[in-house]
């Protein structure tokens, strides 16, 4: 019998070899990338579920690619620990493995690297039914090919992932969130590169472009608001908060500062994406700080929500916008996107960088070319 839905790694074997194109999916939480074409069988991976190790001394853990990640973030809490790349999403359902194949991190990343960093080693089928192991279940520096990074972002192209170790770290103690407000990009560009240079290595960097008003009138930016979050030993903040002060430089305008459960809920709704207007597409858009300009002016003329995240290392943007416009508005301008949330079709915007490699990864691990190419 062939399960749609898989609780084990010989039905998720027996699943794929019984299909000529599959795609697979996890919580469902990003549908605009698990959602399947014509012809093509989705494998509902939400059934694989279950923590197979932890090592809370090791600072590791594997689990089976369905596990979500609230569930996971219970057990590590318990022990004082985290997933410090802040997986977006969780509260909505989202899967340890659809994290790692749409390669998705939060504001953690800034200070902690993204979910690549963290994935220790894993284990996956190929397009002929196989299981193969990459990667390590310890902390340490392995030769070969490093499949468990080529997996991170490959969105299921390459083969299905089953089972997941990860690395961990410890929660930290305390958090404060500060807030300041700038008329000007530049000035806002300029506390980000201060930021970068300094010492003070702050949990989150975040540049918010503010609007009139939001939701469905929202118009183009009115100013810009950086958002900064330092986290640590408490009795090591107050120091920090003014070093913080004097790298912003902006004594004519007061730096807000939200703490304790306020604040917590501040960057939960940041990861969930509560902040995205209900019916809006999500994309996601990399690139650098020094970017950023050119990006705010080739999209001058769109209807959006825009927050700059990890530094202004990416841009998560959301538009009412019919998505084909994006996508020319990005090719003109040389930036790629990826949509999280928004309509089936596309997925992939904007200009391919790396297509000529991932066709080569694609070529080697999948050769019978099983699973959909995105």
């Amino acid at each position: 019998m062939i399960h749609a839905q898989p609780a084990t790694l010989d039905e998720v074997q027996a699943f794929v070899c019984a299909h000529q194109k599959v795609l697979p999916r996890g919580g469902g939480t990003k549908p605009v990338l698990s959602t399947p074409s014509a012809g093509v069988a989705p494998l509902d991976l939400s059934h694989l579920t279950g923590i197979l190790e932890y090592e809370p001394a090791e600072y590791t853990f594997t689990a089976l690619a369905g596990t979500r990640l609230d569930t996971v973030s219970r057990l590590l809490s318990e022990h004082g620990q985290c997933l410090p790349f802040d997986p977006p999403l969780a509260g909505r359902g989202a899967t340890l493995g659809g994290t790692v194949a749409a390669g998705l991190s939060g504001p953690g990343r800034y200070q902690f690297g993204g979910v690549r960093d963290f994935v220790l080693g894993l284990r996956y089928i190929d397009g002929e039914g196989r299981l193969i192991k990459g990667g390590s279940k310890v902390v340490k520096n392995a030769a070969g090919y490093d499949l468990p990074k080529l997996m991170v972002g490959s969105l299921g192209q390459f083969g299905v992932l089953v089972e997941l170790t990860f690395k961990v770290l410890p929660q930290p103690e305390a958090a404060v969130t500060a807030f300041q407000h700038f008329s000007q990009l530049d000035e806002a560009l300029q506390s980000i590169y201060r930021l970068a240079m300094s010492p003070l290595d702050p949990n989150a960097v975040d540049l918010e472009v503010e609007t009139a008003e939001q939701g469905a009138d929202a118009k183009p930016g009115t100013g810009y608001r950086l958002v900064v979050r330092l986290t640590g030993l408490a009795s090591a903040l107050p120091a920090r908060l003014d070093h913080l002060k004097a790298l912003l430089d902006q004594p004519a305008v007061a730096m807000e500062l939200l703490r304790g459960s306020e604040e917590n809920q501040l960057w939960e709704r940041v990861r969930e994406m509560d902040w995205v207007p209900s019916g809006w597409a999500l994309v996601k858009i990399p690139l650098t700080p020094r970017r950023i300009p050119d990006l705010e002016s080739a999209l001058a003329g769109m209807q959006s929500t825009r927050r700059y995240s990890a530094g202004g290392q990416l841009l998560w943007m959301a538009t009412p916008d019919p998505i084909h416009v994006l996508h020319d508005q990005l090719f003109n301008h040389g930036f790629s996107g990826l949509v999280v949330f928004g309509p089936p079709g596309l997925t992939r915007l904007g200009v391919r960088i790396g297509a000529g490699f991932e066709g080569l990864v694609k070529t080697a691990l999948d050769p019978s070319d099983r699973f959909v190419k995105v």
